[in-house]
């Protein structure tokens, strides 16, 4: 019974860095969402957490590392788990797009903080070489999931032929985003609904018209129909 616990305690020691790693980072995500990288403080995040000094910069060299952490680690996770992985899901590509645009969050304090990665980009990008590539590379890799779903699309038929699926998708993130902005400057959930609605019916456009899909399958029947009577 004795080695039993001992060994519990072991395992908790072991974990204890982790979570401690993990308690830091997650309140220094909502401190940088509130007030901006620059303006965050530490002592507000060793307050929130109960940890010291010492034990933060044992976990991060630097305050810049504990943000290209948050980026990397946090903000990344949250365009996979809204976007990237959704964006893998059975179903039509132009119908899965617009089901990620309607669960994006409009509660009051989503809108008051706005997007964080939008937030961090603006900050950062002109001042930090390498804040600026690990955001690019969360972007480049929601627009590339995309304009993928797009081009899946476009081979079954169900997205306009004429679509350039890179373009499409820098802008659907564009529109994405600007309209974050908008809202937040407005602190008014209800500027991201009309976003909502352009998004979505710009979405709809990018549908192969029903009749021009009959009319697709028609066209190939007939061509095998005369092909046959040639043979």
């Amino acid at each position: 019974m004795l080695d039993m616990q001992d060994g519990k305690r072991k395992k908790r020691r072991l974990r204890d860095p982790e979570r401690t790693r993990e308690r830091l980072l997650q309140a220094a995500f909502q401190e940088v969402h509130r007030s901006g990288f620059q303006s965050a403080g530490i002592d507000t995040i060793l307050a929130a957490t109960n940890v010291t000094k010492g034990a933060l910069y044992y976990h991060f060299d630097s305050k810049e590392a504990l943000g290209y952490a948050i980026v990397e680690e946090i903000i990344a996770k949250l365009v996979r788990d809204r976007w990237l992985h959704p964006l893998l899901s059975d179903g039509q590509p132009i119908d899965i797009l617009i089901g990620i645009v309607r669960r994006i969050p409009v509660r009051p304090e989503d809108v008051r903080a706005g997007c964080p990665l939008l937030n961090l980009a603006q900050e950062m990008s002109p001042l930090d070489e390498q804040f600026r590539t690990r955001l690019e590379r969360i972007f480049l890799a929601w627009q590339g999931g995309v304009a993928t779903l797009l081009r899946k699309g476009q081979s079954q038929g169900t997205v306009r032929r004429h679509l350039n699926p890179d373009e499409a998708a820098s802008f659907l993130v564009a529109m994405v985003e600007g309209y974050a902005s908008l809202a937040k400057t407005a602190q008014d959930a209800k500027v991201w609904e009309v976003g909502m609605r352009n998004i979505v019916g710009w979405l709809k456009s990018l549908r192969v018209p029903r009749q021009s899909r009959r009319g697709g399958r028609r066209m190939s029947k007939e061509r095998v129909v005369r092909q046959r009577q040639r043979s």
